[in-house]
């Protein structure tokens, strides 16, 4: 594509807004060849992205080997980061940014038939891309995330034609960066329906998680003949696992996990190797979705699960010098089962590390989640009873089940002293 460069006075503009000017934009295109191969170049270089959804921890997501973050929106690129603008942090480490652009839901009330609401969210979008365009760790924008799904019509046609008038408006603001979209798999031929109703977009951006293995395929079979990203993946959604009778989710280890993330990457990039353009596993930090380990690779108190050890691998060939630990089985009498209250209960875990680090653990009793959301809105974290671990010894613990009857989890947290840790856990029901 042909691009224009920013003028002496758009650079001085562009330091004025956000604090730090090193050099200016990127070129930013993408090559596809005779053979049908697509990658992007990044000032003529070419650029794969080895990403992440982040917003923190940034030092040690380069340190181990990641180059792109990508964000879901606008207010995320104004963040504080070690006391830096968002952008400029990122662009201090070398690190590119799919920047979002949040698109509305028709979920949360959003309605695409009513002009004012439109013209709001068009003038939003213009806003963003002038404001931060010309910052050089701009890699694409990212616009919109899953607004075609959990509507509450089946017929998304609107949504689409819309976001391509956002596309449109993207472009004429900035040539110099692709723009893609991003939506929930790729069930119900979606893929069809963004070529059918969204030209204008450069790349197709697609969460997926159980059926991430098949997403390249799915895309040649749906006729898809851009570039795509795999924009979310990681373990298993707690909509796909199998439930207790109760109807709890039961998580994987974070061992298991961890071999999820590296089959899925793998798959895109062999499978798909004429059209990926990037990955970005989910979720370089920690999120309380479903519970409070389901899809952070990092914890909240900072430690990395092996999740993060195996997209290193994929990122540059080699693990950490020391490896998060991994849990092989956790055992007990009350796992997925209705117990009754007050009862006492003992669970055990298998764990080791393998640089044969010592281990410590931590257990702690969490009732199941009430705040549960749709599509990776914010949820309240339940509340947790540490007075119910009554002993422990090593990877054993006693624990008594709460007097309230209800939906409760037992977890563990094994730590290295090394700032990696290994989680488990498992659902109960008290009577």
């Amino acid at each position: 594509m042909q691009l224009k460069m920013p003028t002496f006075l758009s650079i001085i503009l562009f330091c004025g807004v956000l604090g730090m000017c090193t050099s200016q934009a990127d070129r930013v295109e993408i090559s596809h060849n005779s053979t049908g191969y697509y990658e992007l170049l990044v000032n003529g270089e070419s650029f794969f992205a080895n990403g992440a959804g982040a917003e923190q921890h940034l030092e040690l997501f380069k340190e181990l080997g990641g180059n792109a973050i990508r964000t879901w929106g606008v207010d995320q690129l104004e963040l504080q980061i070690d006391g830096k603008p968002f952008l400029d942090r990122a662009h201090e480490l070398g690190l590119k940014v799919v920047a979002g652009i949040w698109v509305e839901h028709e979920r949360h009330g959003f309605d695409y038939r009513d002009r004012k609401q439109v013209a709001k969210q068009r003038k939003t979008v213009r806003q963003a891309v002038r404001k931060y365009k010309d910052h050089p760790a701009i890699l694409l924008w990212g616009l919109g995330n899953e607004m075609e799904g959990f509507g509450p019509s089946k017929d998304y046609s609107r949504v689409l034609r819309e976001v391509n008038e956002l596309a449109k408006i993207v472009k004429r603001e900035d040539s110099e960066h692709p723009v893609m979209t991003v939506i929930a798999g790729l069930g119900k031929n979606k893929a069809i329906q963004v070529k059918k109703y969204c030209p204008e977009i450069d790349i197709l951006g697609v969460n997926s998680y159980a059926g991430a293995l098949s997403v390249p395929h799915d895309l040649e079979a749906q006729g898809w003949d851009k570039p795509f990203m795999l924009t979310e993946f990681g373990p298993l959604g707690h909509w796909e696992t199998p439930k207790t009778g109760w109807g709890a989710a039961i998580e994987q280890t974070s061992t298991e996990k961890a071999a999820n993330y590296y089959r899925v990457h793998q798959q895109a990039v062999e499978k798909g190797r004429n059209k990926c353009v990037g990955t970005f596993a989910f979720f370089w930090g920690y999120k309380q979705e479903y519970t409070a380990t389901w899809f952070g690779m990092l914890l909240q108190s900072g430690e990395r699960v092996e999740a993060a050890d195996s997209m290193s691998y994929v990122w540059t060939g080699k693990y950490p010098e020391n490896r998060a630990p991994q849990v092989h089985d956790l055992h007990s009498s009350a796992a997925l089962k209705r117990i009754p209250s007050d009862s006492i209960q003992k669970a055990s875990v298998v764990a080791d590390d393998p640089e044969h680090d010592s281990l410590n653990y931590r257990w702690i009793v969490v009732a199941e989640s009430s705040d549960k959301k749709h599509g990776g809105d914010e949820e309240q974290t339940p509340p947790s009873f540490p007075e119910l671990i009554r002993s422990q010894t090593g990877s054993e613990v006693t624990f008594m089940a709460p007097s309230q009857s209800g939906a409760y989890r037992l977890f563990v947290y094994v730590t290295d002293n090394q700032n990696s840790a290994a989680t488990a856990n498992f659902p109960f029901y008290v009577n």
